[in-house]
């Protein structure tokens, strides 16, 4: 009976084992995340399809300055923020960060009409992930003024370079350590503009002076791209001025850490009889 009676407590004990064993597997994995919840904090976060760098170009690209913005010299940052889907999507769009009604507005936009991204991971599978981005408006430098005194050129206006990954999964702005600057300096791309400006021939005729200030990007390889007026003058003026900064000669890219970084300009091309 001893005998009998001690075989069953190890036949019980061993039977038990393999459950224990299951009780303690169960436990160490991580709980299922529910389909409804959204993380501010996660081990791999969302980022946009196509990289940080590109978003960036995106929103530098694509932002248009609010006229009445622009009017009131209203010029900050704006938060959005909003829900990266598990599916890429973007929702739930909301301004955390206000600046004027134009510039949320507009802020707004960039993002909702902005690419897919890829979702954030984390404990093993996709989750949503909230995710908060400042879009910057900042007023080219002279873009308000009327004109330009003659013999005196203005200077080539920086603005901040493209922006890049922030450690909460946001974005932050870079300023270069070297801002970007014509090859032969300043002077040298200020006279070859002189030189190969052709007034316009309804300008000329209509007696118009002033200046078109131009915004445009300086890539990493020192080519000029993304080029746009910001100001204009008309008359021929404004497509004058265009012309001659596709056809500038490169540039030195501006340097971050060292290394070329994509950087927007602000200059003003001189018409005056």
């Amino acid at each position: 009976m001893i005998q009998t009676l001690r075989l069953a407590l190890l036949l019980a004990c061993l039977g038990a084992a393999p459950a224990t064993s299951a009780l303690a597997q169960q436990k160490l994995k991580y709980p299922k995340a529910s389909p409804t919840d959204i993380y501010d904090a996660v081990e791999k976060p969302a980022e946009p399809l196509g990289g940080v760098e590109a978003y960036g170009r995106y929103l530098g690209d694509k932002l248009t300055y609010p006229t009445a913005a622009l009017q009131a010299g209203v010029q900050g940052t704006a938060e959005v923020t909003f829900v990266v889907e598990k599916t890429g999507y973007t929702s739930g769009w909301q301004v955390t960060k206000s600046l004027s009604p134009e510039c949320d507005a507009e802020a707004l936009r960039l993002i909702k009409a902005g690419p897919r991204w890829k979702p954030a991971q984390h404990r093993g599978g996709v989750v949503r992930q909230r995710v908060t981005v400042p879009i910057t408006f900042q007023i080219p430098a002279g873009a308000g003024a009327t004109a330009q005194a003659a013999g005196a050129p203005a200077q080539p206006q920086a603005t901040p370079a493209t922006s890049a990954a922030a450690p909460n999964g946001g974005f932050e702005t870079i300023t270069p350590d070297e801002p970007a600057r014509p090859v032969n300096g300043t002077d040298a791309f200020f006279e070859w503009v002189q030189q190969n400006l052709k007034y316009p021939a309804q300008a000329r005729q209509r007696k118009v002076e002033g200046r078109v200030t131009m915004e445009f990007t300086v890539e990493k390889d020192g080519t000029l791209s993304n080029i746009k007026p910001v100001k204009r003058l008309g008359s021929g003026c404004d497509e004058e001025a265009i012309r001659l900064i596709k056809t500038a000669p490169k540039w030195e890219p501006a340097k971050y850490k060292g290394q070329p970084i994509r950087q927007r300009m602000v200059l003003p091309i001189v018409f005056q009889l």
